[in-house]
């Protein structure tokens, strides 16, 4: 049973494999957050209504359903609780369907106890930021997008983008912290009756990491891009 108090956050564990649902409370355990476990879809969907948790941590092999009909189901109601799967499936595809279907990050096990709690912090602390989409200005470290002028700088000197670097910065930060597939970017990006391909969007992301710096920005590979928060 856990010791955290009463108001830390919630941490909803969608895990039916017993040792690894241990695994994860003692370590949740260990940085005072409250958890609940549980074992199927249909508990899990229900549990996240109910409860309100702040992550949820989704394995997608559950006994009644695909893990991926936890996060769609979800998603009809919330936009912004962060999902985090943690699965055994390391294929990209099952990255990139995860992902795609409104997960927030991909956890491959088996994974260390460190790598699982630093995710979980990252997205308490998209949670504590709030929706960067609802302000007129976003600021990230040195980097700063006023979205009303159209205008970045970084350190104070106003970077000049070109229009696709521009609108991909801004599907990154309205997104950060979160991994954006190449698929998402490219049907965003270039928007309806527009051609991109992967090529471009490489060779575009290239350059604008290169301008804002490339530690804001890491490169997920065969997956896509996510903006971090700089510490």
């Amino acid at each position: 049973m856990s010791d955290a108090l009463p108001d830390a956050p919630l941490v909803l564990v969608v895990e039916d494999d017993a040792p690894i649902a241990s695994l994860v409370c003692a370590a949740l355990d260990s940085r005072g957050l409250r958890r609940r476990v549980c074992t199927t879809a249909a508990e899990a969907i229900a549990a996240a209504a109910e409860l309100a948790p702040q992550v949820i941590l989704l394995d997608l092999g559950l006994p009644d359903a695909d893990g991926i009909e936890v996060v769609r189901r979800v998603r009809t109601w919330s936009d912004d609780l962060p999902i985090i799967v943690v699965s055994a499936r390391a294929d990209d595809t099952d990255k990139i369907g995860a992902l795609d279907a409104g997960a927030d990050d991909y956890l491959v096990k088996p994974f260390s106890v460190g790598e699982l709690l630093a995710r979980v912090r990252v997205a308490l602390r998209r949670v504590a930021h709030g929706a960067p989409a609802e302000t007129t200005t976003f600021e990230n470290g040195a980097l700063t997008i006023d979205y009303a002028a159209g205008v970045v700088r970084a350190g104070g000197a106003e970077l000049h983008l070109t229009p696709m670097e521009y609108r991909l910065l801004v599907l990154l930060a309205r997104n950060v912290d979160k991994v954006l597939t190449h698929q998402y970017l490219l049907e965003h990006a270039w928007g309806p009756g527009q051609v991109g391909d992967l090529a471009s969007l490489r060779v575009i992301m290239a350059s604008l990491r290169k301008k804002i710096g490339a530690d804001l920005v890491q490169t997920h590979v065969g997956v896509g891009y996510r903006m971090v928060r700089a510490e």
